[in-house]
């Protein structure tokens, strides 16, 4: 989920750490009654990134595992670091603190988030890493999609879907995601290549221009688009997009130069922006993980570690994890399939009860009653 870039030092992290050790930390979100843990009853403690990079971590992740701990008898303390790795430090020395057994977090960066996990070792908090891996880091399991599958679904949705329109040796603009931060990008990168270098060899496909989004911040996809789309002389029939939030960017830049709807664009996290335009065809397609089946692998290790009772008795089998930064750093892996979704079968995220038709066809009804979703 190749190099991922480390903005900050590990030490830095660990020292910030010590620094801001007496900071508090939020009141859990999650009030069941349970003996044991911490003096404050706390058990597990879930730090998430942001609100920023995708809308996921609040729509669904923290009220999925907050159910799982609350349905347990566990008691969870879940906070969102606001993309502040100051705060994510903050926040994880005050769980440690507080003698939570189990720390799950879904870090802002790879170094940051290595640092957080030697603390917790040293306090000896078992820790999961949850969606994104920290390479390079001490955390014994990980949970997450497999990553480079993502890309590779959408480079081969996308080739697939201008074959269908009769697109010859099509014109590709890739649109990675936070490749300077997130070893997930990484890897979306990665699979994505995979099919497409093939194609690029063999004379079928070019790849103009490749632009990063830095940091998953959105605000910069508009303008790193508009410079590879004008670098590109004004053309393109594909655009490999990381997630649905930069696939919007770049159809508000395709709108104002009269592409839009011409252009076959990816995307990811199935929310009801990119849905929505799955349905209107201004996005071939989108990337559905069911975040569901994520918080309750999740939710069910960390009870299980919490326990102390055989991680296999949960019903997980996990397997080896190679981490490339540090080959002696040991990490068992649960890994989820992903799902394309294109406008044949957005009903499918309905199905799995992540969104309901009404969300996602509020102000687009006709469309949606023309793709068979009313």
């Amino acid at each position: 989920m190749s190099t991922l870039t480390r903005r900050v030092a590990v030490t830095g992290v660990a020292a910030l750490i010590g620094v801001t050790a007496l900071a508090g930390c939020g009141s859990s979100n999650n009030n069941s009654k349970t003996s044991g843990g911490s003096s404050s009853g706390v058990q597990v403690g879930v730090i998430l990134p942001d609100t920023t990079s995708s809308t996921r971590y609040v729509t669904y992740d923290k009220p999925l595992l907050a159910a799982a701990f609350k349905t347990a008898g566990i008691k969870a303390d879940i906070q969102n670091a606001q993309n502040d790795k100051s705060k994510f430090a903050s926040i994880a020395q005050s769980m440690i603190g507080e003698g939570v057994k189990v720390l799950i977090i879904d870090s802002i960066d790879a170094a940051s988030g290595a640092g957080v996990e030697k603390s917790a070792s040293d306090a000896g908090v078992k820790v999961i890493d949850y969606d994104r891996v920290n390479l390079g880091g001490s955390a014994g399991y990980y949970v997450s999609f497999d990553n480079e599958l993502v890309g590779r679904l959408q480079a081969q949705t996308m080739v697939d879907q201008l074959k269908a329109k009769g697109v010859k040796k099509p014109n590709i603009i890739m649109m990675d995601g936070g490749t300077d931060v997130d070893n997930n990008a990484v890897l979306f990168k990665k699979g994505a290549h995979e099919v497409l270098d093939p194609l690029v060899a063999a004379g079928k496909l070019v790849i103009s221009q490749e632009a990063v989004v830095k940091g998953w911040n959105v605000a910069n996809a508009a303008p790193a688009f508009t410079q590879a789309l004008t670098a590109n002389g004004g053309k393109v029939d594909g655009v490999v997009a990381a997630n649905d939030d930069i696939a919007g960017a770049v159809i508000g830049v395709l709108k104002n130069s009269g592409l839009a709807g011409k252009v076959v664009i990816t995307g990811q996290d199935s929310g009801v922006p990119g849905l929505q335009n799955v349905i209107t065809g201004l996005q071939g397609m989108t990337i559905f993980k069911d975040v569901k089946q994520e918080a309750d692998a999740a939710s069910k290790l960390a009870i299980a570690l919490t326990k102390g009772t055989d991680v296999s008795s949960a019903g997980l089998t996990l397997t080896k994890f190679d981490d490339p930064k540090l080959p002696s750093h040991n990490i068992q892996a649960l890994l989820l399939k992903p799902a394309v979704i294109t406008k044949a079968n957005v009903k499918d995220v309905v199905t799995a009860g992540a969104l309901t038709v009404a969300a996602i066809c509020k102000g687009i009804e006709a469309q949606c009653t023309a793709a068979g979703l009313s």
